[in-house]
């Protein structure tokens, strides 16, 4: 029998573990030598392990070593500034194709090959999600890592395109490790138990969709929560009551998106949402050709603290010296909810207000201000309307005074809505919406 050993596989595994043991040695508490070895490695199988090292290193870091890593890459792996000059230069000389490839391989930082090479670590996709969740929590002190982190960005959006990604049906049958996981992401309406969350899955009135990506495997990416109906609900609580009567699907003519949740913070500003709801209107529409209607039932979160902020500010545009006086009452907690004569004195005013926060108020970079309008708007949605004591719970009463909105999808004006959103930031809404406006605020034409 051949003595393995001797052979020269082994040899050369030898020779790899060799010099692997001798880079971990060396190199084990400067991650960013790693990455510079990492980078000017040819091998494929040593620049694996590599990989490997390099991010099995990163995570045994505590969290201000790894943003001082992470610094160190966004500061010192940009584009060659030599290199990138003279190929301006070539290229403002003769503006050929050749001299514009060589110009765009120049520019480029070599913080996204450092990326690309880590991802081929085994979990590397996975492991490059959990550092840039590290980078986003840290981001707001540490504007440098905004350069790595548009890096990322880049990246991801074209590894997590919609086209690699699967979307399947969250059902009791799904197995329960992501199922855990649908209840631990789920970031809307708390999953309570799994009792809860078979009420949401379960029933042949209720859907859930989520999309997966092949190489991470058993991690949803985002899910939606979808409840069949017979019309446009004004409140969550019917949606989530404990004792109910499912509706036969084939009854239903209505679909209703209530929640939709992100589970990866290393994913976020890669738009994966917008390409879910429209995969879901699809798969409903194919298996359920009676649904006449596609909308939300959608939080407002941040509304009263863009409320705080107008009632502080006197030079503010939404609300009139007496709108002022009468929400003084709001600092009362949440009193003011049990004294009916102060609830009619509020509801006309904070309706007021909301129509003005979702169809005026611009923040400082003149965008929408509420997220969640901003995502629905720029799908094509319409706003539909705006609903009163919608969500009573804690959490509902002290983000939006528990109001939550319609949405509507309106197949064949998306498109149409979602140009307008992009183009000049027009907020498409319904007559009963704008209404709401006029009559608050009187400058409105």
């Amino acid at each position: 029998m051949q003595d393995v050993s001797k052979s020269p596989m082994a040899a050369g595994g030898r020779v790899l573990s060799s010099f692997l043991g001798w880079a971990s040695r060396t190199r084990r508490h400067d991650l960013v030598a790693q990455a510079r070895a990492l980078l000017s490695e040819r091998g494929e199988a040593s620049g694996t392990a590599l990989a490997a090292e390099l991010l099995a290193h990163y995570d045994a870091l505590d969290t201000a070593q790894r943003i001082a890593f992470l610094k160190r890459l966004a500061l010192e792996f940009g584009a060659d500034r030599q290199r990138l000059q003279q190929a301006l230069e070539r290229y403002r000389q003769d503006a050929s194709p050749r001299h514009e490839l060589a110009l765009h391989a120049a520019a480029e930082p070599l913080r996204q090959e450092l990326i690309r090479r880590l991802n081929r670590a085994p979990g590397g996709t996975g492991r490059l999600l959990a550092m840039r969740a590290d980078l986003l929590r840290a981001l707001d002190r540490e504007p440098d890592l905004a350069l790595l982190d548009a890096d990322f960005r880049h990246l991801f959006s074209s590894w997590f395109n919609p086209g690699f990604l699967v979307l399947k049906r969250i059902d009791w049958d799904t197995p329960a490790l992501i199922l855990e996981k649908i209840i631990r992401y789920e970031a809307v309406h708390e999953i309570t138990s799994w009792d809860d969350l078979r009420r949401r899955i379960d029933p042949e009135d209720r859907r859930c969709f989520a999309f997966f990506h092949p190489v991470v495997a058993g991690e949803p990416l985002i899910f939606v929560e979808v409840a069949l109906t017979t019309e446009m609900p004004a409140a969550i609580a019917p949606l989530l009551a404990t004792e109910r009567r499912p509706l036969p699907a084939r009854r239903a003519t209505t679909a209703v998106f209530y929640s939709i949740s992100n589970c990866q913070l290393g994913l976020r500003g890669v738009p994966l949402g917008n390409f879910l709801i429209k995969r879901v209107v699809e798969e409903l529409k194919r298996e359920l050709p009676n649904l006449r209607q596609f909308v939300t039932l959608s939080p407002v979160p941040e509304f009263m603290a863009w409320l705080a902020r107008q009632r502080h500010d006197p030079q503010a545009l939404a609300l009139s010296a007496s709108d002022r006086a009468v929400l003084a009452a709001l600092d009362s907690g949440g009193a003011w909810q049990r004294d009916a004569a102060v609830v009619r004195r509020l509801r006309p005013v904070l309706t007021a207000a909301i129509a003005y926060y979702l169809l005026r108020a611009r923040d400082a970079t003149g965008r929408v201000p509420d997220p969640v309008a901003r995502f629905h708007l720029n799908n094509g949605a319409r706003l539909e309307r705006i609903n009163w004591l919608a969500d009573p719970s804690p959490k509902g009463m002290a983000q939006a005074a528990g109001f939550m909105v319609n949405y509507f999808y309106d197949l064949r004006q998306i498109e149409e809505n979602h140009e307008k959103f992009v183009k000049d930031g027009t907020v498409a809404a319904s007559r009963a919406v704008q209404r709401l406006l006029r009559s608050a605020d009187p400058r409105a034409e």
